[in-house]
């Protein structure tokens, strides 16, 4: 899991009574949809295989969240605390026989409190009611239209992307998702390019859509929004163990980024594994440069050691230029320091991290492992702060059962530490259950 520090940020914008208008759309949109591909299957038997190669999957997800302000000093809660229940259920068709190939995909989100009060709320498990407090349930339907010509398929509708520059953050009880359209192309087995165009969100605890905004560094800038997010990006597999990545991405009229990546593996011995993996990014603003000067660039490197049960990681990440690396908002980002509470990406900031990873199926408890991780910092310069400095440590232990009747459920336990001279203070826990089940044709 990545940051997500931004969780506790998200305020809701919309009344129940829109909440419900939209809802009641894409039930018709989802309707609709199904009935026309029922229909087009009982005409043409093109379409049969729609349904042949279908697969239905059910993630359910019990998430316990505790984050605790140790420092702060200003009126109002001092801890957020709530327990929640998650379901996502998405259907994926196969693809029709035609010349042009086309299926779809159904996707419905379910969020339920279990356990919230006024005094330790915003966890950003549950979405917020007009009132202001938990609301006891919240869920959206949404499809997606994909058609498929040769190695090349193009997605429209309710996309949840997992790119360099807007990585897939399903950090909390339920993912956040996207509208929009995408196109990824695999030019023979080397080069995959990828392009897109997205108009709005629908964040991780709403039921509706919002419009894109911007982060810097840990900062979210509310003041603005955008109209659209739009990227393009080239995967180079060089050999099997060498590949290049070039990214780049507008966030219409707020920023603009590209990205350059290497990662390289070698094999010093027949146990022995080295990992290298080596980032560049460069940040500037865009249009109408409603976020004033945007003036990063951000340098990650992450080595790793692997023999047998054992991964032992090094990284170090410095952000120069005049401002915070900027991400979309209530999103997270593949820079190397980039950790479940801290990003360790304001304005100037060095940080440096080692971590130690454990597969105890090298020992017989098949399933279990655990990461242990500490990141320090320091120069960030933050609002009056001129050397903000910080630290994190982080412990996660995971058992995922490998067999019978339970296959498929995971228990992952993190315990938090993170303290900074130029933001509050956390002490963090979380116990989340997901259960898999997927039923294919």
């Amino acid at each position: 899991m990545h940051n997500d520090a931004c969780g506790s940020f998200v305020r809701p914008e919309i009344s129940k009574t829109a909440h419900l208008k939209v809802t009641k759309r894409l039930c018709c949109i989802t309707f609709m949809l199904c009935t026309a591909f029922v229909n087009a299957a009982q005409a043409n038997a093109q379409i049969v295989p729609l349904w042949q190669a279908s697969k239905l999957e059910l993630q359910l997800r019990n998430y316990y969240f505790s984050r605790e302000f140790s420092d702060l000093k200003a009126p109002g809660a001092q801890r957020s605390a709530e327990w929640a229940q998650g379901a996502l259920i998405s259907f994926k068709s196969g693809y029709s026989a035609t010349p042009l190939q086309n299926g779809f995909d159904l996707h419905a989100f379910a969020g339920l409190k279990l356990d919230s009060s006024r005094s330790k709320m915003n966890s950003g498990l549950l979405a917020l009611d007009d009132d202001g407090t938990a609301a006891d349930s919240y869920g959206r339907l949404a499809g997606t239209l994909k058609f498929k010509a040769g190695s090349t398929e193009l997605r429209v509708g309710e996309l949840m992307p997992n790119l360099p520059l807007l990585s897939y953050s399903d950090i909390r009880l339920l993912p956040p998702s996207y509208q929009g359209a995408s196109l990824h192309s695999a030019l023979g087995s080397k080069l995959i390019l990828q392009a897109g165009y997205l108009e709005s969100t629908s964040l991780r605890n709403r039921a509706g859509r919002d419009k894109l905004q911007a982060m810097l560094g840990h900062i979210p800038q509310r003041q603005v929004s955008s109209n659209s997010f739009r990227y393009l990006g080239a995967d180079y597999q060089l050999s099997a163990n060498s590949q290049w990545r070039l990214w780049y991405a507008q966030l219409e009229d707020l920023y603009q980024q590209a990205y350059l990546n290497w990662q390289q593996q070698v094999a010093l011995t027949a146990r022995l594994q080295f990992k290298a993996n080596l980032g560049v990014f460069s940040a500037k603003e865009h249009g109408q440069a409603w976020l004033n000067d945007v003036d990063n660039q951000a340098l990650y490197v992450q080595l790793s050691l692997k023999q047998g049960a054992h991964t032992g990681y090094i990284g170090y990440q410095q952000m120069n230029g005049d401002s915070a690396f900027p991400r979309v908002f209530a999103n997270v980002s593949i820079l190397g320091n980039e950790v479940p509470t801290f990003e360790f990406a304001s304005a100037g900031e060095k940080s440096w991290q080692l971590r130690y990873d454990t597969d105890f199926s090298a020992f017989g408890l098949q399933g279990f492992s655990s990461t242990l991780r500490y990141i320090k910092s320091h120069g960030a310069r933050v609002g009056t702060v001129t050397n903000g400095q910080a630290f994190e440590r982080d412990l996660d232990l995971a058992y995922s059962i490998q067999q019978g009747v339970l296959k498929g459920l995971s228990i992952r336990l993190r315990n938090v530490t993170a303290r900074a001279n130029y933001r509050t203070d956390i002490d963090e826990n979380r116990l989340i259950l997901n259960y898999n089940i997927v039923f294919s044709r």
